[in-house]
């Protein structure tokens, strides 16, 4: 698959909230996953141990209200993508807007970087 591919891949299995799918069809096994500064394991290398941090995310959520994914922008072997949701976190009363940017580098046809840019949120 091409950059392109991929990324517009990605994007359509998002939209449909599976994002498992997602990590199984389209990441490679030696994946590298990047978080904003302060958040905890903030760098994660390999497949078991992202589909670990999914799982650790998924539990903190209670409910997804909205989620909204851009188009992906690529460039050469590198591609972007918006993400926007407001979710309800377990044990936190209001609602949380959770907006990021994702960047995703391609090789040999799988994701072997993810990096997302947003500014995170007290921790509490």
């Amino acid at each position: 698959m091409t950059t392109q591919e991929i990324a517009n891949r990605l994007v359509e299995i998002c939209r449909t909230g599976d994002y498992g799918k997602a990590i199984q069809e389209l990441y490679s096994p030696s994946i590298v996953s990047v978080e904003p500064e302060g958040i905890p394991n903030r760098i994660v290398s390999g497949f078991d141990a992202l589909e670990e941090k999914s799982k650790n995310f998924n539990a903190k959520i209670e409910s997804i209200n909205s989620s909204e994914i851009s188009d992906p922008l690529v460039a050469d072997n590198i591609f972007s993508v918006a993400m926007l949701m407001n979710v309800n976190m377990k044990g936190v009363p209001v609602p949380v807007d959770m907006n990021e940017i994702c960047v995703y580098t391609v090789a040999e046809g799988k994701i072997v970087k993810e990096e997302f840019f947003f500014t995170p949120q007290p921790q509490g």
